[in-house]
């Protein structure tokens, strides 16, 4: 192990002592202020509006369209393979998960719709 990197994530204080995992002269540590990558991810609710008013005019691009085919056709493995092709074409575990998720919710609009006027 390296103790230098184990020490980055340490919230003890110093004791005073010149070896060990807490080493180095004591001093009080500095309360730091949030920093702005932190609100990097935060959408705010214009661009929630527009993104969503956008979609809805738009409609969905066509690996969206397929992967809305699959929730349809369905059978056991339906989420799995929506899953996998999401993720060859989004790159990452999260954003996949994040698109099924929007495109079962779509589904699931879709369906109420047609609840209602039948």
């Amino acid at each position: 192990a390296r103790p230098h990197i184990i020490r980055k994530y340490n919230n003890m204080s110093s004791t005073g002592i010149a070896v060990g995992l807490n080493r180095g002269f004591p001093v009080t540590k500095r309360v730091m202020g949030a920093r702005p990558s932190n609100n990097k991810a935060r959408i705010s609710k214009r661009t929630k509006m527009v993104r969503d008013l956008v979609s809805e005019v738009v409609g969905m691009n066509p690996y969206e369209r397929r992967l809305l085919d699959m929730l349809k056709t369905g059978g056991a493995g339906a989420e799995k393979r929506m899953y996998k092709f999401a993720k060859r074409r989004l790159g990452t575990h999260r954003r996949a998960l994040k698109k099924r998720d929007q495109v079962k919710e779509a589904y699931g609009k879709i369906r109420a719709r047609a609840a209602v006027t039948h």
